[in-house]
This record gives structure tokens, sequence and C-alpha cells, in this order.
């Protein structure tokens, strides 16, 4: 397991490293000019110059690459003589409108999207999977049916949809909830739920709805299993049979899902956080790229890609937790 870990760790790195060569590229090829963006309509060519050396974008594509993947793991100093700036480990660079460090924008943007996103997993997990477990149990019945009807139905409506008519609905019409306002866990852990819960609820209803219908998916193929009719053959209790030995195993294709969605999430669900007004890295995300902002867009992307690849390697370490089968 030790190696296996190594190995995946180095794929990591790897995935990584490709990922911030292709974003980089990209964005950096575009033909806009942040250097002319920065200096303003009047500027001379001297002053341009000058802009684009603090910038490091008179350098060739490749050393800029080079210095920008050196910030990341040992900071670095970007400009020379007085106008020099010192960035700090971990160095993404600085936002092109508001000269604040990328990194230090992200930290300030991450709890927002991080309550965000782990709140709506918790609801949906237990939305979806007791909604599929339980029509699986009930295969071809009409509960099945009904069960899979409201599925589908949830999963067809844009998560746009879906917040209009919360909004309308608990806070216009019936005034049960707040209009969603960020409020620190640490300050106020109940006026944090309270002004969170309907951006759950939004999110919540897409992805348990997509849950449920994976999870009756792969709990009816576990449940014809032989091994499963083997322990019903001995007598045990159906809790048993359905919890200990169905459930685990039938767990494995929804974790895989469940680490791609969460780790995305992480990064900012770009339109949930602007319908409710939430200053999460989903809207900075956004703001970026209206501006062409591209330090800030180059770094929530490589922020969003290690979300991703750490949740698939701690989901491929689980797989031997929830199914013992995979340990040999």
């Amino acid at each position: 397991m030790i190696l296996y870990t190594a190995r995946r760790l180095l794929g990591v790195a790897g995935v990584l490293l490709a990922i911030a060569a292709v974003t980089f590229t990209v964005f950096y090829v575009l033909p806009s000019d942040p250097a002319a963006a920065a200096c303003g309509k009047s500027c001379s060519t001297e002053r341009l110059e000058a802009i684009r050396a603090h910038m490091g974008l008179d350098q060739p594509l490749w050393r800029q690459f080079a210095d920008f993947v050196t910030g990341v793991f040992t900071g670095r100093t970007m400009g020379t003589g007085q106008y020099a700036l010192h960035c700090d480990f971990p160095c993404l660079g600085y936002s092109y409108e508001n000269s604040e460090a990328v990194w230090d924008l992200l930290m300030d943007r991450l709890p927002v999207s991080a309550s965000l996103a782990l709140g709506a997993a918790v609801l949906w997990l237990l939305l979806g999977l007791s909604t599929g477990v339980t029509a699986a149990l009930r295969k071809d019945t009409l509960t099945d049916k009904a069960l899979m009807v409201g599925a589908v139905a949830a999963a067809s409506m844009p998560v746009y949809f879906t917040s209009m008519m919360l909004i309308y609905g608990l806070i216009r019409v019936a005034g049960l909830l707040p209009y969603p306002q960020y409020v620190p866990f640490a300050d106020d852990p109940a006026h944090w739920a309270s002004n969170l819960l309907l951006p759950w609820l939004a999110l919540a209803v897409l992805y348990a709805a997509m849950y449920a219908r994976q999870s009756r998916g792969s709990m009816i193929e576990t449940l014809a299993e032989p091994y499963i009719r083997t322990a019903r053959a001995k007598g045990l209790p159906r809790r048993t049979v359905v919890v200990k030995h169905a459930l685990r195993a039938g767990m494995t294709p929804i974790l895989t899902i469940f680490g791609m969605d969460l780790g995305g999430l992480l990064a900012g669900a770009v339109i949930t956080e602007s319908i409710f007004g939430l200053p999460g890295i989903g809207r900075l995300f956004y703001g970026a790229l209206s501006t062409g902002d591209q330090p800030v867009i180059l770094g929530v992307t490589l922020l969003a890609a290690t979300f991703i690849v750490v949740a698939n390697l701690a989901v491929d370490l689980l797989y031997a937790v929830v199914d013992p089968r995979v340990r040999f």
C-alpha cells in the first residue's frame, strides 16, 4: 500500500505539472497584453516595456513557466531594482486587477467554497443514497418507479433554475430563511448554517438525483451477486445483508463520482455562488475571466486540479476500506 501510494503521489505531481503547462501556455499566448492593460491608454513605449519587464513578460515562454513553477515551491522575486517585489512561497503571482497575491485571494475565498461544497455533499449523499437504496430494495414496485421519476425530474432541472425557485419560494413568499450572506463558522455556527441552507439545497437536489440513479443501479447489480444469496441463505438479518454486504460493495462506483464532484466543488461552484452572492472561489474565477486576469485564472485552475486529483487519490485508497475484495 505504501508503494502504491508513493507511485500515485508521483502521478499526481506529473498530472499537476502537465495541467499547469497547458493552462500557462493557453493563457499566456492569448493576443491580449496584460502589460498594456495595466499601463492604461496614454502609455509611452518606455513605460510599457518597463511594465512588461516587471511582469516578466519580456522573457521567453519557457523561462516564464520555469519561474512560475519554481515560485510555487520556493517563492520568487518579480521585477528588478526599486520595483522588485518578492512573492513568498507558495507564489502564484499577483492579480493584474488589484495587485494582491493570488494565493492570498484563494485562501480568503476557500472557506466559503469549502463550506458550500461540504455541506451540500452531506445532503446529497444522504438523500441520494437513501433514495437509491430504497428504490433498489423495492425494484419494479410503484415506490421504485415514483422515486426514479422524481430523480429524473430533479436531474433535469439546471441548478440556476432550482436556485431561483428556492429563493422565490422560501425567501420571498414564505419568508422562512434569510437571503444568503456568508458568515464564518467560527463567528456564529447557527447563522453560518442558516445562510448556506439554500445553496446547499440547490446543489443537493441536482447531485442527489444523479446519485440516486447510480446507487440504485449499483445496489440492484450487487444484490444479484451469489455471495448475497449465500448470506441470505445463512439466515443473516436483512439489515446485515443490505448494509454490511451489499451497500459496501455497491459504494465503489459512488465513491468514484463523489471524489470528482467534491473535488470540483471545492474549487468553486460558479453559478451557485453567483446567484446567491457568495464570495467564493467560483465568483473569483468568473471575475478573473471577465477581466482577463491571467494569474488568478491560472491559480484557480491549479487549485481545482489539485483538489480533483487528490480527491481521486483518496477515493482509490478508500476502495480497500469499503470493499475488502480490492485489497487482494
